[in-house]
């Protein structure tokens, strides 16, 4: 698409998509009309307007009001046009190209607490960014690409997001690993059928990672104990497991040094599981967007296994 000196983006008017926008960021019609300064019943006009002229439905009516899978795209669409508009002023030095420009990333968990803030140290400081994250697990942070919610992303997914360009990071691996006394308590022989019925920490009812190591040691059957412990953060999740709570699979960086202290044990030594990490982000042609993408693939060159 093409935008026009009439101010359309192909057939789609500039202002109706940007309306758009601001009807998802803001939650309601009133509050985007507010953010627009223009009245609700315009809003409510640019957003029917932009629907008609597309053909679907593109926000659902709820309280927040959510996009549509369709909505979702002119959203993505809306944000891609406002980060290129603010890398135009920032190269014809206009006013308020000073101002740091906000980069939105999705990151799991665990690389959020291993690699990726170290990573993001490497970024050149000019032009000057600041950082969102946005912290949500590996299998569904494209999802947040998907809906426009962020630029880029940490990803377990290999297919690129529409839109998106993607590159692989490499293997986050992953230790099975429990207290000694948790370990000689519940994680007697035969240890694999132990592991399926020992007390066990998650991270959240999205967690795979414990349910699918004891589902491979059971050629592809079972899950983990339903006693299990729900602990949502990385270092919340070591340190449970560290305390006894239950067995957990943990990251090897976090592991390695608590086994050499003696503060972990591997019930099943030199078993792992390897999580295949990506990078998607928007094509778009942004010095910004490219450096923070050179930094984050370096940092994991560093952290990541190949």
């Amino acid at each position: 698409m093409k935008t026009t000196a009439a101010g359309t983006l192909g057939d789609l008017p500039l202002d109706q998509v940007r309306t758009l926008l601001a009807v998802v960021d803001e939650g309601t019609f009133e509050a985007a009309a507010a953010a627009l300064h223009v009245t609700p019943s315009a809003v409510s006009q640019r957003v029917k307007a932009l629907e008609q002229r597309t053909g679907r439905v593109l926000l659902l009516r709820t309280k927040p009001v959510r996009p549509t899978p369709s909505g979702a795209v002119l959203v993505r669409l809306a944000r891609q046009l406002a980060w290129l508009e603010r890398d135009a002023h920032a190269e014809l030095g206009l006013s308020g190209a000073g101002d740091p420009t906000r980069v939105s990333v999705a990151v799991n968990a665990d690389s959020l607490a291993t690699w990726f803030l170290t990573a993001l140290t490497r970024v050149p400081r000019d032009p000057p960014l600041c950082f969102e994250l946005r912290r949500e697990d590996e299998t569904h942070t494209a999802a947040l690409l998907r809906e426009g919610e962020v630029m880029a992303a940490v990803t377990s997914a290999a297919d690129a997001v529409p839109g998106c360009s993607v590159r692989p990071l490499g293997r986050m691996r992953y230790l099975p690993v429990a207290a000694p006394e948790f370990a000689a308590r519940h994680l007697d022989e035969p240890v694999r059928e132990a592991l399926a019925v020992a007390p066990v920490v998650v991270f959240d009812r999205r967690d795979d990672l414990q349910d699918g190591f004891v589902r491979g040691l059971g050629g592809g059957h079972g899950a983990a104990s339903a006693a299990r412990h729900y602990v949502p953060t990385s270092e919340g999740f070591l340190e449970a497991v560290v305390a006894g709570l239950g067995w957990g699979v943990v990251p090897e960086t976090q592991a390695l040094p608590l086994l050499r202290a003696g503060r972990l044990t591997e019930p099943l030594p030199g078993t792992k599981v390897d999580v295949p990490l990506f990078w998607q982000q928007w094509k778009l042609d942004s010095p910004a967007l490219a450096a923070v993408a050179e930094a984050v693939a370096d940092g994991a060159a560093r952290a990541l296994r190949r």
